[in-house]
């Protein structure tokens, strides 16, 4: 009956030799687990005062009234859904959610794209990034002066007026208007002589209302001489002596010519002859204005145009997330500069090499690519817009604060506004918190994936 040799196979029916095993290796966490705890330690203490107990009070306190005494039960979130000012919030919180992460993410991919293609991309990321490094208050500031209503103030009303004022004329002398014992009676913003002019007397037109400091290069106005050939002539002019003194209805020294002012000359209704006041005020007009009734047309007189309300009602929360915008595109495009660096050149350069436009390129590789960077700049967007509250603090006037609101504000309003009540604003504050929750939630499984790759 043979055996097995040493390091052989074992004989048949018996059994082998026994194989020794090696100690299991305790994990490293169960072995230091106080010395990490020790020292996760602080950190949860502070994470626990500052982070779980104000969302554990603020859900209590949402269900006391705003004495804190009384219990409501979910009377103060009945109520955010019924008052106006908290829909209102919620209205424009979608608006923000919707728009500005989507806007500013399309800005830094547009921005991140097109700058690897030119020699000063760097410069042009420095210059787009440096918004970030102004505070939400700073820049609330700016851009409230940005949208001021007055074009001598406000840069975005000085541009739009100087297009406007590029393609439309402007009017000569916008306010003013006739004396209240002139021949001038005023219809549909036009003024028209009560009687007919002669040929023989000039038709002299005064006026009122324009402000001194706009005459101040004004030439002195001139009595007109009758016209030798039948004509009708006159001046128009601002019948107004500085410091008191002068006839009213009569070119005195001094007076100021009003220039640039259209004159018709009206019969029956239809315009027979057109002139307009020269730089002394004088006007002539043809023969065939004898025995018409003058008229000086609305539009030499309708106001100057002022620009765009851009703080008004319908605009203020597109104005605002403007600024938003302006502040975080560069944000957007310095992270998605970082990835579009890690996307494999080769992919790109064999797609165009497959006869890919670079269009073709940009939507179906390097989009693609992209798609986990993207996915975190728009959430991380996301959560911040959901607790916007200075840009609109700042920015919206008082007049409109109203129709700019937003849940965050609501919050600071209801809270310690003048009717203050801290059961409300602790709801509203529990109503955020859910918004986003599910952002969080959605960016934690996003990255669980991204790390099981």
């Amino acid at each position: 009956m043979s055996t097995a040799t040493a390091g052989g196979p074992a004989a048949p029916g018996l059994p082998g030799p026994s194989v020794p095993q090696a100690p299991r290796r305790a994990s490293v966490v169960r072995t230091r687990s106080w010395p990490a705890v020790f020292f996760l330690l602080p950190a949860l203490v502070l994470l626990g005062a500052l982070v779980v107990y104000p969302i554990v009070y603020s859900v209590y306190r949402s269900f006391f009234d705003a004495s804190g005494t009384g219990f409501v039960g979910l009377g103060n979130y009945v109520e955010l859904f019924t008052d106006d000012g908290t829909l209102t919030a919620i209205k424009n919180n979608t608006i923000w959610v919707v728009v500005a992460p989507t806007v500013c993410t399309a800005l830094g991919l547009i921005f991140a794209v097109l700058t690897e293609r030119v020699r000063w991309g760097t410069a042009f990321k420095l210059i787009v990034f440096m918004p970030m490094a102004i505070s939400m208050l700073a820049a609330g500031i700016i851009f409230r002066l940005v949208y001021e209503q007055d074009p001598d103030r406000g840069v975005a009303n000085a541009v739009w007026v100087s297009v406007h004022d590029t393609f439309n004329e402007s009017s000569a002398w916008p306010g003013a208007r006739p004396r209240p014992d002139s021949d001038l009676k005023e219809s549909g913003g036009s003024y028209t002589t009560a009687a007919a002019v002669d040929a023989a007397d000039p038709a002299n037109l005064p006026l009122v209302g324009v402000p001194p400091q706009d005459l101040v290069d004004a030439a002195e106005a001139k009595p007109a001489e009758p016209a030798g050939d039948g004509g009708v002539t006159g001046t128009v002019w601002m019948d107004f002596t500085k410091g008191g003194g002068g006839e009213p209805n009569v070119v005195d020294p001094g007076e100021k010519a009003l220039a640039g002012i259209t004159v018709e000359a009206v019969k029956d209704g239809r315009v027979v002859a057109t002139a307009t006041t020269g730089e002394d005020g004088t006007y002539a007009l043809p023969a065939e204005a004898d025995g018409a009734r003058l008229r000086l047309p609305a539009a030499n007189f309708t106001e100057a145009y002022n620009g765009v309300n851009w703080l008004g009602p319908s605009l203020v929360t597109p104005a605002i997330i403007a600024s938003y915008v302006w502040m975080w595109a560069g944000f957007a495009m310095v992270l998605i500069a970082a990835g579009l660096a890690g996307v494999p050149r080769e992919l790109l350069e064999a797609a165009r090499v497959d006869g890919a436009s670079e269009w073709q390129v940009f939507r179906r590789v390097t989009v693609p690519l992209l798609a986990p960077v993207l996915a975190v700049v728009l959430v991380t967007l996301m959560i911040n817009v959901l607790k916007i509250f200075d840009l609109v603090y700042i920015i919206a006037p008082g007049a409109t604060q109203s129709d700019a609101n937003v849940l965050a504000l609501q919050l600071y309003l209801s809270s310690f506004g003048a009717d203050a009540d801290h059961g409300v604003g602790s709801a509203i504050a529990v109503l955020l918190l859910l918004l986003v929750v599910p952002v969080m939630i959605f960016n934690i499984r996003r990255l669980r994936r991204e790390n099981r790759r």
